[in-house]
Order: C-alpha cells, then sequence, then structure tokens
C-alpha cells in the first residue's frame, strides 16, 4: 500500500530548466564572437559541466562557474571581463529568479497532503534549494524535505531508511528518468514519470515502458487512488 509519496522539484513542481536553455544560448552569443575555429559551444560547455559535478555539484552555482571558465577556455582569454561580468549576472539573476509553480502543482499537492505523507526529493545547492522550498509556497505541505547530492539508489535506500518507510510503500513522482525512476525501482520501489518539455543532457536515459507516465501532475491523484494498494 502506497503510503509515502516522493516528489521531485526542478521541472516536476516548479520551472528550471528552461531558464539554463536560455543562458546557455546567451553564452553561445557572448563567447562565439571571440572564437578562432568552428566549435561546439554547447558541448565543450556541456563536457565542462559534467567534470565539474564532482567539484560543484549541480544547481546553478556550478552552472555559472562552468560558464566562466568554459569561455575563459575556449576563447583562450580574448573573451574581455566585462562579457564574463553579463555571464556572472546572468548566473546572479537565475538564482534570484521567482520560483514558478507548474500548472496543477499547488492543487495537486495540497489535495495529496490531506492523504499521503510527502517527501520532497531534490537534488542541487543546499542553501538554493532551500530557498527555492520557501518560495513556492508549499513548504507546510511536505511530511520532509530531502535535499541531496545525488539520486542514486544508496541515496534512496539512505533516505527511507532514516525515515522508516518501507519501499513498497513509496513511490517517486518526477520528469526525469535518470534520477527519479531508474534507482527507485532498484531498490524495489514504485515510480511514475511526468515528462517535462525541456530535459538537461546529462539526465537523459529510458525506462522500458513499464512505468506510469503521466501527462501532467494534476493526473497524479487519480493514478495514486486507482493504485494505492
Amino acid at each position: 500500500m502506497i503510503e509515502v509519496v516522493g516528489l521531485d522539484g526542478d521541472d516536476t513542481l516548479w520551472r528550471n530548466e528552461e531558464y539554463f536553455a536560455v543562458s546557455q544560448e546567451m553564452f553561445r552569443a557572448i563567447v562565439e564572437p571571440y572564437l578562432d575555429r568552428d566549435l561546439d559551444v554547447d558541448g565543450e560547455l556541456a563536457s565542462r559541466e559534467r567534470a565539474n559535478l564532482e567539484l560543484f555539484g549541480y544547481g546553478i552555482k556550478g552552472f555559472t562557474l562552468s560558464m566562466l571558465e568554459t569561455a575563459i577556455e575556449i576563447t583562450e582569454g580574448r573573451i574581455p571581463v566585462a562579457q564574463l561580468q553579463v555571464l556572472l549576472d546572468r548566473g546572479k539573476e537565475m538564482l534570484s529568479h521567482p520560483v514558478e509553480l507548474l500548472d496543477g502543482v499547488a492543487d495537486t499537492i495540497a489535495a495529496l497532503s490531506a492523504d499521503y505523507r510527502l517527501v520532497l526529493v531534490t537534488k542541487g545547492d543546499l542553501f538554493h534549494q532551500e530557498q527555492k522550498v520557501a518560495r513556492s509556497g508549499l513548504a507546510e505541505l511536505f511530511w520532509r524535505v530531502e535535499i541531496v547530492a545525488e539520486k542514486d539508489e544508496s541515496t534512496y535506500e539512505r533516505l527511507l531508511a532514516r525515515h522508516e518507510v518501507e519501499p513498497p510503500s513509496f513511490v517517486m513522482v518526477g520528469n526525469s528518468v535518470r534520477s527519479d525512476v531508474l534507482p527507485v525501482l532498484a531498490i524495489g520501489a514504485r515510480a511514475v514519470h511526468i515528462p517535462y518539455e525541456i530535459t538537461w543532457a546529462h539526465e537523459l536515459a529510458e525506462h522500458d515502458g513499464s512505468v506510469p507516465t503521466l501527462a501532467s501532475i494534476s493526473q497524479l491523484p487519480v493514478w495514486l487512488d486507482a493504485n494505492r494498494g
């Protein structure tokens, strides 16, 4: 019987990846005039982001530092300091951007909180994620809030053990197959996939087609009622 519902934050409850997409377009436009050869600018930035994950973790701060580092490297230092400042300012704008809930989220979370214990499971920078939760207006509806460095099998196992939740009674809901679906299934819990229109390349993965996939979080209460037992 499903008793605890885990919910991803970014691009499941509130908008996130589209801000990165806009910033990446800005990054490309800023650095290209200072390149002396054809280069896959997006690929270079993505490669630097992946390499920096172990140092900076997930989130806007790491992304901003990766933009600055990539800009300096691929232009061989030709990019002016003023343009680097523009990139730094963009990172600050992203950090201070208001939290925009996705359609149906507020009503759905309020309804679910009456029948289930809700756990927000989100990864990224601790300080920024805490700010997002506070700004979302949803904080009081969650039984627990878990901000983690990575979403893998060991993380979910520790989380469930700490809160004395048996895997069969837990379902995780999120937009990322890599982070919200596959590791949860691997520990014997359940998962629901709610795809988002934009997915970061690092999060791309596929499931075998047997995972319930919903078009909107508004459909989640009906699914839970039908599959609770």
